[in-house]
């Protein structure tokens, strides 16, 4: 099947796929000992079976041959729908058994998701990146498995623009302020616009990279209406004047910027997604050929920040849960996920895909070549932490609008964060 490229924004923000197993739905929580391969599997996936069916389809077979008491059914639904699908089966008790769910809506679901802990050994988990699967802890106990993710971010900088303004591949910013200089400089000399990554596709994300803290330690406030945090967006502020900030950077369509690397209208980003180079290279082929791919502008602790992850949880009213855990750990083994990774541009949670030479064995300079080596060499230092509310996207879009309002001169920096501060008190009361 043909590597089909995924938008970024698809990648990070959207919920692309969900999985749920059942042996039968509803009925009373199941246990441990509960038989594991008899009865019917339901499997829900988010718009896959057009661009993937066939792997899914091949797995669905061999997990029916190896469990011939199994029957799956695969059931596809639409992406819009998902959220209020699983909420309508959990109200009503007809769960499915096992579910997959964006790590950014993980939070919302939490009370009515069952603990894996007794389902999931440490020897289930020993070929799951501990960074990934850590922040699906709640209060110590474990409500999800990892699936795959985006990846480590990449720079990508358009090599005949971005050495006009002292460009060194060896050196690339390793600090959103170095980036913004960079970007400033960029627009100086060439009148190219230097980058979206400000606000970006999630604003308090980059506001993280600055060491920022957005909550209190209860997460019940906001906690980044500070003179420091002011006095950052006022350089955000000066660079977007500058035009290192492009002046699409703006829109609220943050999967489709004005001003991008594929129009040419674009000279680097500092810190995006592996995706935005195949998209690169099928919209913009000679852009493509004159990217500079390096590691990515990092946190204060020298680490990578995730956006979100896709993971596999289990319905705490789940009448098999143990059959459940065990179809997942079949479907998000190393193996499968790296089948996964060659048809779609996202990247496992398992290390021992990443030891494929698919990942390990790519040796030449194309960007997508020089990308994966760096995106292997970062998933260890992959930082996820996210707020952990039941509202993260709805906190994250409101702090991004008032960002742009500042940015756009309509608030002044202290307006702008008073007014986000109050959105994020009313939302988390």
């Amino acid at each position: 099947m043909r590597r089909s490229a995924l938008t970024a924004g698809a990648l990070a923000l959207a919920l692309l796929t969900s999985g749920c197993v059942a042996g039968t739905s509803g009925g009373t929580a199941g246990t441990a000992d509960d038989q594991p391969f008899e009865g019917e599997v339901e499997f829900w996936t988010i718009n896959l079976k057009k661009n993937y069916g066939a792997y899914i389809d091949g797995l669905i077979a061999q997990y029916q041959k190896d469990h011939p008491k199994v029957t799956v059914k695969w059931v596809d639904v639409p992406g819009q729908d998902m959220a209020t699908k699983l909420l309508a089966a959990v109200a009503s008790g007809d769960v499915p058994d096992a579910v997959n769910l964006a790590s950014s809506d993980l939070g919302r679901f939490v009370p009515s998701l069952a603990p894996l802990d007794a389902l999931f050994k440490p020897a289930d988990l020993a070929d799951f990146q501990p960074n990934l699967v850590e922040p699906l802890r709640v209060g110590g106990k474990l409500y999800a498995v990892p699936w795959y993710n985006g990846g480590t971010p990449v720079g990508i900088y358009r090599k005949s623009v971005v050495t006009k303004a002292g460009f060194d591949e060896k050196a690339p910013p390793k600090t959103y302020d170095e980036a913004l200089a960079l970007a400033d400089k960029v627009y100086a000399e060439t009148k190219v616009y230097g980058t979206n990554d400000v606000p970006g596709i999630n604003a308090a994300l980059v506001l993280r990279y600055y060491g920022v803290e957005l909550l209190s330690a209860d997460k019940k406030k906001a906690a980044f209406n500070t003179p420091q945090v002011a006095e950052l967006l006022g350089k955000f502020k000066k660079s977007y004047d500058k035009h290192g900030i492009a002046p699409g950077a703006v829109s609220k369509d943050v999967r489709n910027f004005p001003q991008t690397l594929d129009n040419g209208q674009l000279a680097l980003s500092a810190g995006t997604f592996a995706a935005t180079l195949l998209n690169i290279q099928k919209n913009a082929p000679d852009v493509y050929k004159d990217l500079a791919v390096t590691e990515p502008v990092q946190t204060e602790s020298g680490g990578y920040l995730l956006l979100a992850q896709q993971t596999f949880a289990i319905p705490r009213s789940s009448a098999h849960q143990r059959a459940a855990a065990e179809f997942i750990k079949f479907f998000a083994n190393g193996a499968n996920q790296l089948a996964f990774c060659k048809l779609v541009p996202i990247y496992p949670s398992t290390i021992s895909s990443t030891k494929d030479p698919f990942f390990a064995g790519t040796g030449g300079d194309d960007p997508m070549d020089v990308a994966r080596r760096v995106i292997v060499k970062g998933l260890p230092k992959l930082e996820y932490t996210p707020l952990g509310t039941q509202k993260d996207m709805e906190l994250s879009e409101s702090l991004a609008e008032e960002l742009r309002a500042f940015l756009q001169g309509s608030k002044t920096a202290e307006e702008a964060l008073q007014a986000a501060e109050k959105q994020w008190n009313d939302a988390l009361a």
